[in-house]
C-alpha cells in the first residue's frame, strides 16, 4: 500500500510495450463495484476470493505488467501463481514514506480503524516476508521518481531472467 504499484507499473508497461493491469481495477470492472464497496459489502475475505479469482486469470495474460493488490500475496495459491507466472518484482519502501503516502486516502478500506498507523504497521510486518518470499526482484521506491524505478526494474530484470527490452 503506497510502494507505487500501479504508477511505476504503468510506467514499466510504457517502458517494456507491454499492457498494464491493475487488478483491483479489474475487480471492480468485473464486479461493477469499488473495493471500498466490496470490503463493506462482502468483508475482506470476500474480497480476498475476488481477488485470486482474478489473479488467476491475469497472470495468464502474455506480455501483461499486473500490478497487483498488496494484500494479494496473503494467499498461498496467489504466491503459487505469482511464483508460477512470469517475474514478481517486490516495490519496497520505509513504513514512514508508505505511511506519508497513504495517510490522508479515504479509499484505503485496510485503513478504516481507530489506530491507522498502528494497523499499517501490522500490515508490513506481516506482508514483507511474503514478498520476499516470491519476488525474483526488490526494488527501493523510496525517493525515487516513477520513470526511475521503472528503469531500475528493467535493468533487474534484464539480470534475473534476460527480459529483452531497452533500457
Amino acid at each position: 500500500m503506497g510502494a507505487g504499484k500501479s504508477t511505476i507499473g504503468r510506467c514499466l508497461a510504457e517502458r517494456l510495450g507491454r499492457e498494464f493491469c491493475d487488478c483491483d481495477q479489474e475487480i471492480e470492472r468485473r464486479t461493477g463495484a469499488s473495493v471500498s464497496l466490496i470490503f463493506a459489502v462482502e468483508g475482506e475475505a470476500g474480497f480476498r476470493r475476488w481477488e485470486a479469482l482474478v489473479l488467476e486469470d491475469l497472470v495468464c495474460r502474455p506480455n501483461l505488467v499486473l500490478a497487483t493488490g498488496g494484500g494479494a500475496i496473503l494467499a498461498p495459491g496467489n504466491r503459487a501463481l505469482l511464483k508460477a507466472h512470469g517475474k514478481t518484482v517486490y516495490l519496497h519502501a520505509d513504513w514512514q514514506t508508505l505511511w506519508e503516502r497513504v495517510r490522508r486516502d479515504r479509499h484505503r478500506p485496510l485503513l478504516h480503524t481507530e489506530d491507522p498507523q498502528a494497523r499499517m504497521a501490522a500490515l508490513m510486518r506481516e506482508r514483507d516476508p511474503l514478498y520476499r518470499e516470491v519476488a525474483d526482484l526488490i526494488v527501493d521506491t523510496d525517493r525515487r521518481a516513477p520513470h526511475v524505478a521503472a528503469r531500475l526494474i528493467v535493468c533487474g530484470l534484464k539480470r534475473v531472467s534476460g527480459v529483452d527490452a531497452e533500457a
